[in-house]
Order: structure tokens, then C-alpha cells, then sequence
């Protein structure tokens, strides 16, 4: 196709269609339509559109028009009105209320990511409006867990506290809202065991923009500056090809980690899946028993060489964890972030998902939250509710929706779940409809089975489950949690409030289903009922509500 015929179809494409950069006019999420100048060459140049890997959240295609030079010709540097935008989320189906005459168990994994918060953040401050940010960036359970809250510490052997708590519902009047809150002990990363850590870092020609290669480099020697003579540290990077820039230096050889680090240019395609296995060949070369084995990938995801979908990476990633290698994923840039595939590989790879937008952020990630990071004190991480009929006709669990199990999924040991590393907190919303609410909850018939009784009135609204592993085990231990009518509150504490600001917040940016009364007046209302200003994250989330409010 000749320049003028690439033209024509770009006009075809784009006409009645405003695309927009988040600072622009128009009210298409800025990942509605891709069109791309990436280095992934697609054959017999077709246009891409519904895979699993091109939906973004409000579910619509994303076109690519890439690379193939011989058939498409030269992209166009500049339409008007057009900023090029390639970024991928995979879309999110929301949970409905359950009826717990039919379904009185809530079952799903622990998840500790903190990537859709801090990604959010970047979109807001670069003047996103809320029809402009894709639904499907938008994990309310991560949201949440971004955030430190005062939740009890772990007791005798378990390897964490629980926290229930219980109040009135800030979006729906009929609705209970109920906190669950995980938290391991902190440690002090100079107490932790031996590491063993490889640094995978992207350079491919993706990487070359100022908060990508150069932030990325930044926030590893930030990461370099707390290692001691007891970690070995190896450097891979990858674009077309991967290249091992250090291989197993003592964690005290600063000046090397940090003249290998400032050495990195950007260039070239993305071979990450390559990469990748050459990583796990590394830390496996290096393993320590009962140390800390441990790959950190940095990229903004766009890997377009090898094997690069989500399900190719799924299957190479979930074969390389039973070597006994966490796989940690930091994700970094805008334009073309491809939050789907980091996500998945950081799931499927026993380790979790943050995003840097600054150096604010890799400070947080990287040292201030470093053992949690790095250390995992628990793995295969379950949580399952059983709700009592005497007090519950129905729930809906905010969030999570890419980590609910079958209920028969909790007691298999085989089922992969999540980690949680030392200092690490889960937190849990449900909306909770009371036997007595106006709110009608639907039920399905049964032919074959009964549903189930009145429940037992005894105090307790339901039980929590909670299965996990130790990082060297493979059979599970189990804790099971009472909740009872103690656990609620007309005024419950600043923690429940700010969650409930946080969860309202995500419903109302991602123009849920189940937002009913959902406002930003009704977040402000909340976070003046918490003291902000002694948090400086929970200070930046009501500013950032703020900007939102302008922005839209």
C-alpha cells in the first residue's frame, strides 16, 4: 500500500472517531482505537481486532496498524487531532450480587499488585477526564491494596493478622459494607534470607522515551543501594536479542551494578519471552536454598518477538515457577503499556505487579516496601467466605474479578493463588444486603438440590477461610475466622472510611454497574472523616480525587 492509500484508510478508520490524548477534546478512552507505529511486523499485514490481548475495557477493538513496511508503506508522522496510542487492559466483568440461598460461598485469591493505582495516577495527572481512562485499568482490589491501613499482626506461627470490620454502606443505603484486611510482619530486609537476583531489563527501542529506559535505570540503582555482600545480583537485557551485562556480583560492587545500569541504550524489537527463559536460567544457575531466588522484569510490556501473547507467556511462565523463581513485574512509560500481558506474567510467575511513574514511586516499591517486594512469606494464598442465611440474603465482592476460584478450588493444593510478602496487607470489600434489606436479591429455582437452610442465628454474619502455603511447602495450613455482629460499627475507624472512599472512587471512575449513589461529593464527605495529612499516599489519593473532578 502506497503512502496515499494508507491515507485513504486512515481516513476510513478514524472518520467519526475522536482520538484523544488525555490533555485533548473528545470522549473515547484513549486505548478505543490503537493505531500504531510499533516494531511488531504482522504477517499478510491484516489489521488486528478481537483478540484477548486488543479489548480494552469498555470491551472495544483496537486496531494495529503496524510495521510492515513493504505493504503499508511510511505511517503517517502526524494526523490531526491524533495522538498514537497503543496501550492494552484487558477487560474486567464486573461481579453481580450473589444470593447466598443459591451460592453462600465467596471464593478467591489474596492479591497484593499495586500497578492500577499508580498507573491511574499517571493518566489524572496527565489531564485524563474519567471517559477517558479505560475500564479495564481500573482494579479496585489494587486500588485498595496501594494503600497501608492499621490491621492486627500475625499471631503465634500464622503468618498474618486478620481485621474484620463492618459499616453502613457509603453508595447504597440497603447495603452493609464489610472490610477484610490481611497484614504479615515486617522485616528488616538486612535480616531477610540470601538473595538471588536478576534484573531483566527491556532496552527495545520501546524503552527510549525519558520515563521509561532512563527511570528505569534510576530506580534500579535506588534498588542497588540497598543490597549487601550477601546478595548476588545479575543484569540481563533484552530487545532483539538478550545480553548478560553481569552475572552473579556480590551485592556490595555498587560502582559495577551502577556503571552497568548507567550503560544502557534503547533500541530494537522486543524478543521478551526469550529473555525471559534465559533470566530463569540464570537464577536457576545461582539458586540459593532457602534464599531469595528472584527475577525482576522491567518493561513496558510491548513484546512483539517470539512468544508474546498472554496465553504463550501464561504457559512459559507457569512451567518456569516450579523452579522454584518468583517472577516480579515493573512496568514502566505510557502510549503503549501493555498492562494485560505484565499483569499475567507477574500472576502466573509467583510475584506481583507494581507500576513506576516516578521516582517517588520506585522509592516506595523498591526500598520503603522493599521486604515485601522481594520476600515472600506466603504463597498459594486463598480466601473463601461462607455467609450465614440468618443474617445474609445476599454480597457482592468489589473487585477481584480476574482472581475469583471455584469453591472447589480452595482446599486443592494444586490450584495457584497468590503471594504475600513481608509487610504486605490484602484488603477485601464486600457489600453486604442484610436478611431485612429492601434490596431484592435474585434467586434461581433448584430441581436437583435444595438451597440452602435459614442459617443458624448465633452472632456470626459469616466465616472466613484462609489457605496458604510456606514458600517451601507444597501442602497448605488453614485458618478459619469467625465474624459476628460485634464486627459492625454506626462509626467505624478512618481505615474503613478511607477504603471506602478508595472502592467508591474506582466505582465511579470506572462507571460501574453497581455505583448507585456513587459521587465525588460522597468521597469527600468520606475523607473528611480521615485525617489525610498523616499519610502522605492517602494525601495524594484526595488531591487526586480533586484533580479527577476538575479534569471531567
Amino acid at each position: 500500500m502506497k503512502k496515499k492509500g494508507l491515507a485513504v484508510f486512515m481516513a476510513m478508520v478514524l472518520s467519526g472517531i475522536s482520538l484523544c490524548g488525555c490533555g485533548g477534546d473528545g470522549g473515547n478512552s484513549t486505548s478505543n482505537i490503537h493505531v500504531g507505529g510499533s516494531d511488531n511486523g504482522m504477517a499478510g499485514g491484516q489489521v488486528e481486532g478481537m483478540t484477548s490481548e486488543t479489548f480494552n475495557g469498555d470491551g472495544g477493538l483496537s486496531y494495529d496498524v503496524r510495521g510492515d513496511m513493504d505493504l503499508y508503506g511510511e505511517i503517517p508522522a502526524e494526523v490531526p487531532g491524533v495522538e498514537w496510542n497503543t496501550e492494552e487492559y484487558n477487560s474486567i466483568r464486573e461481579m453481580g450480587f450473589q444470593s447466598v440461598a443459591n451460592a453462600p460461598l465467596s471464593t478467591f485469591s489474596a492479591d497484593v499488585d499495586t500497578a492500577s493505582y499508580s498507573n491511574l495516577r499517571r493518566m489524572i495527572e496527565q489531564g485524563c477526564s474519567m471517559d477517558q481512562i479505560p475500564a479495564g485499568a481500573v482494579r479496585i482490589e489494587e486500588l485498595l491494596n496501594y494503600f497501608s491501613y492499621d490491621y492486627n499482626l500475625p499471631k503465634g506461627k500464622e503468618p498474618f493478622g486478620v481485621t474484620a470490620v463492618m459499616g453502613d454502606c457509603p453508595w447504597n443505603s440497603d447495603a452493609r459494607l464489610l472490610q477484610i484486611g490481611l497484614k504479615t510482619e515486617e522485616i528488616d530486609f538486612g535480616e531477610a534470607p540470601d538473595s538471588n537476583l536478576v534484573f531483566l531489563l527491556d532496552v527495545s527501542g520501546s524503552m527510549y522515551s525519558e520515563e521509561k529506559l532512563p527511570l528505569l535505570q534510576r530506580s534500579f540503582g535506588l534498588l542497588a543501594e540497598e543490597l549487601t555482600e550477601k546478595d548476588k545480583v545479575s543484569i540481563i537485557t533484552y530487545a532483539g536479542s538478550d545480553t548478560i551485562v553481569l552475572e552473579g556480583v556480590s551485592g556490595d560492587e555498587k560502582e559495577k551494578i551502577r556503571e552497568a545500569l548507567d550503560s544502557l541504550e534503547a533500541s530494537g524489537s522486543t524478543n521478551g519471552a526469550g529473555a525471559i527463559e534465559s533470566a530463569y536460567r540464570l537464577a536457576e544457575q545461582y539458586f540459593i536454598e532457602g534464599g531469595n531466588n528472584r527475577i525482576i522484569l522491567a518493561t513496558d510490556g510491548d513484546l512483539n518477538v517470539g512468544a508474546s501473547s498472554e496465553s504463550e507467556l501464561e504457559k512459559l511462565v507457569t512451567q518456569k515457577r516450579k523452579s522454584g523463581v518468583y517472577l516480579s513485574v515493573l512496568g514502566f512509560g505510557m502510549g503503549n503499556i501493555k498492562d494485560n500481558k505484565m499483569e499475567t506474567l507477574a500472576d502466573k510467575g509467583n510475584g506481583n505487579y507494581a507500576y513506576i511513574d516516578s521516582l517517588k514511586e520506585a522509592k516506595k516499591v523498591l526500598v520503603e516496601q522493599m521486604g515485601a517486594t522481594l520476600v515472600t512469606v506466603a504463597k498459594d494464598v486463598k480466601l473463601q467466605v461462607e455467609f450465614n442465611p440468618a443474617y445474609v440474603k445476599g454480597y457482592r465482592l468489589l473487585g477481584y474479578e480476574n482472581r475469583m476460584l471455584a469453591a472447589e478450588d480452595f482446599d486443592d493444593d494444586t490450584k495457584d493463588a497468590g503471594e504475600i510478602g513481608a509487610g504486605h496487607m490484602v484488603t477485601a470489600l464486600y457489600e453486604i444486603i442484610p436478611v431485612d434489606s429492601a434490596q431484592e436479591i435474585p434467586e434461581t429455582d433448584l430441581k436437583y438440590q435444595e438451597k440452602q437452610s435459614a442459617g443458624v442465628e448465633n452472632g456470626e454474619w459469616l466465616n472466613l477461610k484462609v489457605r496458604y502455603k510456606d514458600p517451601d511447602s507444597d501442602s497448605s495450613e488453614l485458618c478459619t475466622y469467625a465474624v459476628t455482629e460485634e464486627a459492625y460499627s454506626e462509626q467505624p475507624s478512618e481505615d474503613f472510611y478511607f477504603a471506602a472512599a478508595v472502592a467508591e472512587f474506582g466505582l465511579l471512575v470506572r462507571d460501574s454497574e453497581y455505583k448507585k449513589d456513587a459521587s465525588f461529593e460522597n468521597i469527600r464527605n468520606l475523607l473528611k472523616k480521615v485525617d489525610t495529612g498523616a499519610d502522605e499516599y492517602r494525601d495524594e489519593f484526595e488531591y487526586l480525587v480533586r484533580q479527577l473532578e476538575r479534569n471531567s
